[in-house]
C-alpha cells in the first residue's frame, strides 16, 4: 500500500503543471507631459515576471505607425523594459497604446503613453543652483507660510536631467498632508520637468510650525540619501475671522523691541541677544508656540502669558559652528493670540 501511495505521488508531481507565469506592469500608463511639435518623446514601461519557468515576448503591437517600440525579443529576465516612442507629428493631446504578447498568457498586456504636443514648449526661465546626483534643481527646500485652516497650497520644484540616461524623478517619504506629481513622469537626458507639491492644510494637526523632510529620487526604488534631502516647513495660523470690532479693541497687542537679530561672532563660538516682548493691549497675551526653523539656535522665554502692560524677555543664543551647517534661513517663529500679529517671524542675520 505504501509503495502505491509513493507511486501515485510521483505520478502527480510529474503531471502537475508548474506554477503559472504572470507578467505584470509596474505602471500601465505613463504621462510624458509636454513635447514640442516633431520632437519625438519616449516612455519606458517596467515589467515584472512572477512564477516558475521562462517567459518570452512574441510580439509588441502599437496601435498606429506613429509609435515605435523597442524590446528584447525572445526570453526575458524577471524584470524587463519596453520603450515606446511617439513621433509627435500632430498637435494636441495624444493617447497611444501597444499590446504586449508574451508566452505567459493568451491575452496581451496593454501599455499606454499619453501627453500633449505643443507648437512651442516654454522652458523654465530660471536657474538650477542645486545639484542632487544627476538632477539639477531650482530649490532645495519647501516653505509654506501663512496657511489658513482649510486652504490648499501648491509649490513647484523645477528640475533638469543632467545625466546620460532616462530617469523618473519622484519625492519619497511624503507626510500625510503632502502630495507630489512629477511632469513629465520620465525625463530624457538634458530635458526639463517639474514636481508639483500640494499641501492640504486640513491634515495639519497643530497651529504654528510643522517641519519634515522629503527625499528626491532619480528613479522609483532608489534608497533614501541625506544628500537628496529637501527640508520642508509649514506655518498654520490660528483663525480670528469671527472677531467683532469690540473684541478687536479689547484684544492683546504683541510689541517687540526688535524683529531681527544681527550676529557677528568676532572670534567667539556663540553670541546671545535679548528681545523684549510687551503686551500693549487690553487683555492677556498668550504666546502659544515658540519654534525654530533651523538648528544652530537656542531660545528661552521667561513667561508665555502676559497681562496688559507686562513684559517678557526672549533670549536667543546663536552657535557659530552649527549655524554654518543650516541650509535654510535661520528664523524663530512665534504664534500668539494677538489677531493682528498671530504670527511673528524673527530673522537671525549672521555676518561673516
Amino acid at each position: 500500500m505504501r509503495k502505491i501511495l509513493v507511486l501515485l505521488s510521483l505520478l502527480l508531481l510529474a503531471v502537475w503543471p508548474a506554477a503559472a507565469q504572470e507578467v505584470t506592469l509596474v505602471k500601465p500608463v505613463v504621462d510624458v507631459g509636454k513635447t514640442a511639435y516633431q520632437q519625438p518623446v519616449t516612455a519606458i514601461f517596467e515589467f515584472q515576471v512572477k512564477g516558475n519557468g521562462k517567459v518570452s515576448i512574441s510580439d509588441v503591437r502599437p496601435d498606429c505607425s506613429c509609435t515605435v517600440v523597442e524590446y528584447t525579443r525572445g526570453e526575458v529576465d524577471e524584470k524587463f523594459q519596453i520603450r515606446m516612442t511617439y513621433d509627435a507629428r500632430q498637435l494636441g493631446h495624444f493617447n497611444k497604446q501597444a499590446a504586449v504578447v508574451t508566452s505567459a498568457s493568451d491575452k496581451p498586456v496593454y501599455i499606454t503613453m499619453k501627453g500633449v504636443v505643443l507648437e512651442e514648449v516654454q522652458n523654465f526661465s530660471g536657474t538650477y543652483p542645486v545639484t542632487m546626483g544627476n538632477l539639477l534643481l531650482d530649490k532645495d527646500n519647501l516653505e509654506f507660510d501663512d496657511i489658513n485652516k482649510g486652504s490648499v497650497l501648491v509649490q513647484e520644484i523645477h528640475l533638469m536631467n543632467n545625466g546620460s540616461s532616462m530617469c523618473q524623478p519622484n519625492l519619497m517619504h511624503l507626510p500625510s498632508y503632502l502630495q507630489a506629481t512629477t511632469t513629465p513622469e520620465q525625463m530624457a537626458p538634458g530635458k526639463e520637468g517639474k514636481i508639483i507639491v500640494t499641501l492640504n492644510s486640513a491634515d495639519l494637526r497643530d497651529y504654528g510650525l510643522t517641519q519634515s523632510s522629503v527625499y528626491l529620487a532619480e528613479n522609483p526604488g532608489d534608497k533614501v540619501s541625506p544628500d537628496h534631502e529637501i527640508p520642508l516647513s509649514a506655518v498654520l495660523l490660528p483663525a480670528f475671522t469671527d472677531l467683532t470690532e469690540a473684541q478687536k479693541l479689547e484684544a492683546p497687542k504683541l510689541q517687540l523691541s526688535k524683529d531681527s537679530i544681527d550676529v557677528a561672532f568676532e572670534g567667539k563660538s556663540k553670541k546671545s541677544d535679548v528681545i523684549e516682548i510687551t503686551n500693549g493691549g487690553q487683555s492677556d497675551l498668550t504666546i502659544s508656540s515658540l519654534q525654530m526653523f533651523t538648528g544652530g539656535l537656542q531660545i528661552s522665554l521667561n513667561k508665555r502669558k502676559l497681562h496688559p502692560g507686562e513684559m517678557a524677555k526672549l533670549k536667543v543664543t546663536v552657535f557659530r559652528d552649527d549655524i554654518k551647517k543650516v541650509r535654510t534661513r535661520p528664523r524663530i517663529l512665534m504664534i500668539s493670540n494677538d489677531p493682528d500679529k498671530s504670527k511673528v517671524t524673527i530673522n537671525i542675520n549672521v555676518k561673516e
